[in-house]
């Protein structure tokens, strides 16, 4: 009987034996980590021996760097959004060029630095720059790699969460011990926490990689801050910002005679502290520069105690000529001639400023335009003239007009607080409705030091006219002639405090009349939000709209003198 169990024992147990192994191999494979390697260049999107993936503060980017002769290279758009907007690059004449306080560093694309390599590469259409030139001028450190290429980008000095590896751990793409491995850790190496879930955390190691490993591999996450050490020193570009409140007023010249009109426009006028002739405009597309400046105008405002600041813009030969503000300002030639000729002229007739006032500005001509600013804020600077820039009011659509680096380069950021309804809009409305300025003050100081800051009132209203088929005309006309308007009509105006305003409609054979008054009252609703902001100035188009309402310039003044 013995002998007959003994054999189905050992049946049995053999079979136990077989399950056991069967269940402890199913186990293993199911709970044991994968040693399976990821493959590093689809995991960086790398296509290519030249391509380097970017890792820019804890984040892998799409975007990719260029390896040429053992350098990485970023193309000028990657450049401007992660590292520095600052540079620029002239297309039409193979150019690289970069705006310190006193001067334009430029070097050729294609052309070696005094260190031997190649700032800035053509290729594919794109330029590209050296990471080594970049860092010259920016505040940030990187570290190249290699198999696989990569770069890791730092920007951002925040605080973060650290912790160490207390054993050797496998770092993998996916949390779980079946995803690839990237990397093979050491106990000791410090990662940076990206995100701490239940049983696996997130994390960066320093040369790029980025990744999970099991929480119980960590230590506690703990706040540190790195230490900056780019070398980098912020340049100063203070300018000629001057130590009071300004009061402008343009005046609008438009041939070389009307500059005797001076004594009569600024009689009984009181306040002013700067006169903004409009003499200046670019003439051609090869950048010429007409101008009908009087050295006699200037001498007889600094005997009034005036500063001349002298415009110039970009229209007033736009439709006689086809003047094209990008064509001129892309060629780093044409801007130097413009610059050259303005600082001849302020030799010439001595006025104290520039006032650049281009409103025909595209946003494919934004870089453009930005670069002629910092362009001629050296020249300003080198040469003690305060540069003021005009814009309108600040909207998203209009703000390739770029006015962060406006407060940076210019001494002054003017906005255009008018022209909320024009002559070519289809309803009646304000010119300059309360809530309008207040707006654009409010998002303008958003980017530009209040202080720099000067908001333009106008000088004149709308009359609009709408018929019976509603057809809507305007006409633009002086603060008196409005009311001369009204008076006439026998009509009488009541305050809208919705627009700070007052306003009056009335019945006209040619249809029903609106008209949304600027007058002492509106314009002391404005300089009271300029003085909440602590604007830098008050500017007014413009000289002779006051039509004889002398008064006005007492309220204007007002914003000034405190």
């Amino acid at each position: 009987m013995k002998r007959k169990v003994i054999p189905v024992l050992i049946g049995l147990l053999l079979i136990v034996l077989i399950l056991a192994g069967a269940a402890g191999v199913f186990l293993f494979q199911r709970y044991s980590g994968s040693k399976e390697e990821a493959d590093l260049n689809a995991y960086f999107g790398l296509n290519g021996s030249q391509e380097v993936a970017i890792v820019w503060n804890q984040e892998l980017t799409e975007e990719k760097g260029l390896l040429q002769d053992e350098r990485c290279y970023l193309k000028l758009d990657t450049v401007h959004e992660m590292l520095n907007e600052r540079f620029y690059v002239d297309h039409n004449e193979k150019l690289l060029l970069y705006t310190l306080p006193e001067e334009t560093v430029q070097i050729g694309i294609g052309e070696q630095t005094a260190d031997g390599y190649t700032a800035a590469v053509e290729q594919n259409g794109d330029v590209w720059l050296a990471l080594d030139y970049v860092k010259q001028y920016s505040d940030f450190n990187y570290a190249l790699y290699t198999e696989p290429n990569r770069v890791v980008l730092t920007t951002n000095w925040d605080t973060l969460q650290s912790a160490e590896l207390k054993k050797n751990t496998a770092l993998r793409v996916r949390g779980g011990v079946k995803s690839e491995v990237l990397q093979n850790l050491e106990k000791g190496t410090k990662v940076t926490v990206l995100e701490e879930m239940e049983n696996w955390d997130q994390v960066q190691t320093q040369d790029g990689y980025i990744g999970y490993v099991r929480k119980k591999h960590l230590t506690d996450p703990a706040e540190e801050t790195p230490v900056k050490d780019t070398g980098y020193v912020e340049p100063d570009y203070t300018g000629n910002l001057r130590d009071h409140k300004i009061d402008l007023a343009w005046h609008q010249v438009t041939v070389e005679s009307a500059n005797s009109t001076f004594p009569g426009v600024m009689s009984g006028v009181t306040g002013v502290n700067v006169i903004s002739p409009t003499w200046y405009s670019l003439y051609d597309n090869t950048g010429v520069v007409d101008g009908i400046a009087s050295p006699s105008y200037v001498q007889q405002a600094h005997a009034l105690g005036l500063e001349v600041w002298a415009l110039i813009d970009d229209f007033t030969h736009r439709e006689d000529n086809g003047v094209d503000p990008q064509e001129i300002l892309s060629y780093t030639s044409k801007r130097t001639a413009i610059i050259e000729v303005l600082m001849s002229e302020a030799d010439r007739c001595g006025f104290d400023g520039i006032n650049v006032d281009f409103e025909k500005v595209t946003e494919d001509g934004s870089q453009d335009y930005i670069q002629f600013i910092r362009e001629l804020s050296v020249a300003c600077r080198q040469k003690g003239l305060v540069l003021s820039v005009d814009n309108y009011v600040p909207h998203n659509y209009n703000a390739h007009y770029k006015w962060a680096e406006q407060g940076v380069m210019a001494d002054y950021v003017i906005i255009m607080g008018y022209d909320e309804h024009w002559g070519g809009s289809e309803v009646a409305g304000s010119v300059a409705s309360l809530g309008y300025v207040t707006e654009g003050i409010e998002r303008m100081t958003q980017e530009v030091p209040s202080e720099k800051v000067i908001n333009a009132v106008p000088l004149y209203t709308r009359i609009w006219t709408t018929a019976e088929d509603g057809t809507v005309k305007s006409r633009a006309v002086g603060i008196q002639s409005a009311y001369d308007y009204m008076n006439k009509n026998q009509a009488t105006a009541t305050w809208d405090n919705s627009v700070g305003q007052n306003y009056v409609e009335f019945e006209t054979s040619d249809g029903t009349v609106q008209i949304w008054l600027e007058d002492e009252q509106s314009l002391e609703a404005k300089i009271n939000v300029m003085k909440e902001h602590n604007l830098g100035g008050i500017a007014a188009w413009k000289l002779g709209f006051d039509d004889g309402r002398k008064n006005i310039w007492g309220v204007i003044s007002g914003f000034a003198a405190e």
